[in-house]
């Protein structure tokens, strides 16, 4: 058994890494996912160490030392967050020569040989879902050998071994939140609308929804739903409940939890018996009969891509929602107590001055707690990417964010160049949250706890930050 460390490498201060491919940027308040892609196959080695440098604001001098003793390094790399990776990579060759280092990632699967010709630093790649991939290298598997990668030979050819297939049988995964008690501090961890501390996992993987920009379904965990089962996920609930007592929530981080229906009224009862607060990614389809059994069994909270308030946008991504109904399902919401957190994107195909336009007003009018607003991102992989080429939105490179950490509009048509639809964002969340009724709704919340009271204050001052540092050149 090779001694292996999976890492999340240092990079710009607020980077989210931990999220997979859904905030690898800053965002309008500091937050931090679980770094749940690093944990999940770190719980399958034996001996393992996780570090998540951002969310501990580690720097390569704090980690350093963690490389003399290894055998084996495992970097979660992504399209932001590369060129960092890469150097860290060096950095590591540089201070332990016999070391064997692998990346893991979206921008792995889909860019296997471009990322290996970045520097001979990098040993092998894991393609798609690479669980079971990084047991086998950590076992001492010769890499010809091992499914799902791509390497280099002693020639420094690069090779392409045979796809793995996908796990189906998703409880032959041991749980992720015993390697979060290990190695990482659960406070450092937090997001705007989430209760805090918190703790996240999956149910499971794979999205039934074809949005054409969505990464991860597109490229690690394919459109097929795949779940644990109701008993298994109970037990991990049941694990955290006594490890974390401080825990206020538990964030199921399932692509759409909401996909199956009966399984996640299931779900929820059982839930319901522990008496755990919970929340989840939802699309705004669910029929009121599931939201209230939901509601009635610990849900408070459910995090919605809503995208935009403009039908032809819509479906021109392949959402596979209608306006009308998404309205529906949000009155439902309101009417039951259950808070929404909800997305939009600017940007899209399609998009107009008027679009955008429609877009906030929607936004204003279905009133979700919190909003937030992203710039169209044409990640490598996804379908939008391939059409953002063909089309000439965009250049085809990958620079998606300052060197800061602040997202660039790379997307640019004709009628709506890139730089109106960036200024956008900001009249976005200004003519969302700068209204009596929403600014009275966060002081109401503000003064119900102290707690709330000091987190609130403190986000806001990153707010405006936020605003101010988007202005800063790239």
């Amino acid at each position: 058994m090779l001694r292996t460390l999976f890492l999340q490498a240092p990079s710009f201060d607020g980077y989210d890494g931990g999220a997979g491919a859904r905030y690898q940027m800053k965002r309008e308040v500091k937050s931090f996912w679980y770094p749940t892609w690093l944990a999940q196959p770190a719980a399958m080695v034996e001996g393992s160490k996780l570090i998540d440098a951002p969310a501990h604001d580690q720097s390569w001098d704090d980690i350093k030392h963690e490389m003399d003793e290894r055998d084996l390094v495992i970097l979660h790399t992504s399209t932001p967050s590369f060129r960092q990776d890469v150097h860290t990579a060096e950095l590591i060759k540089e201070r332990n020569p016999r070391i064997k280092i692998g990346f893991i990632g979206a921008k792995a699967a889909v860019e296997s040989t471009k990322v290996l010709e970045t520097s001979t630093a990098i040993d092998f790649v894991a393609r798609n879902e690479f669980d079971f991939t990084i047991v086998d290298v950590a076992n001492g598997m010769p890499l010809r050998e091992v499914e799902g990668i791509s390497w280099r030979d002693d020639d420094g050819a690069i090779i392409h071994n045979k796809d793995r297939k996908v796990i189906e049988d998703m409880d032959s995964l041991p749980f992720v939140s015993p390697i979060y008690k290990r190695d990482l501090q659960m406070e450092k961890y937090f997001g705007g609308y989430l209760l805090h501390p918190y703790v996240s996992f999956y149910t499971g993987r794979g999205c039934k929804s074809r949005c054409t920009f969505c990464l991860w379904p597109q490229t690690v965990g394919g459109h097929n739903y795949r779940t644990r089962s109701i008993g298994h996920v109970i037990e991990e609930v049941k694990y955290v409940m006594e490890a974390f007592p401080q825990n206020k929530e538990i964030f199921f981080d399932d692509d759409t939890l909401t996909d199956n229906l009966p399984r996640v009224e299931e779900l929820a009862i059982e839930l319901g018996k522990l008496g755990v607060t919970w929340s989840c990614n939802a699309k705004a389809n669910v029929p009121y009969k599931t939201l209230k059994i939901l509601k009635e069994n610990g849900l408070r909270l459910l995090l919605v891509g809503y995208e935009s308030g403009n039908q032809q946008i819509l479906h021109n991504i392949k959402k596979g929602l209608r306006v009308d109904v998404a309205r529906q399902f949000t009155k439902d919401c309101h009417a039951l107590g259950i808070v929404i957190h909800g997305t939009f994107i600017l940007g899209l195909p399609g998009e107009t001055e008027e679009t955008i336009e429609e877009t906030i007003n929607y936004a204003k009018e279905i009133d979700p707690h919190t909003i937030q607003v992203s710039l169209a991102a044409p990640y490598p992989g996804t379908f939008l990417y391939k059409q953002a080429v063909e089309n000439n939105w965009f250049d085809g490179g990958d620079h998606l964010l300052t060197d800061g950490g602040t997202q660039i509009a790379q997307l640019s048509y004709p009628h709506l160049p890139s730089a109106l639809i960036f200024d956008k964002v900001e009249e976005f969340y200004k003519r969302f949250y700068f209204r009596p009724s929403k600014i009275w709704d966060i002081v109401r919340e503000m003064l119900t706890d102290w707690q709330m009271m000091k987190r609130r204050l403190r986000e806001g001052v990153e707010f405006f930050d936020f605003l101010r540092r988007r202005k800063e050149p790239a």
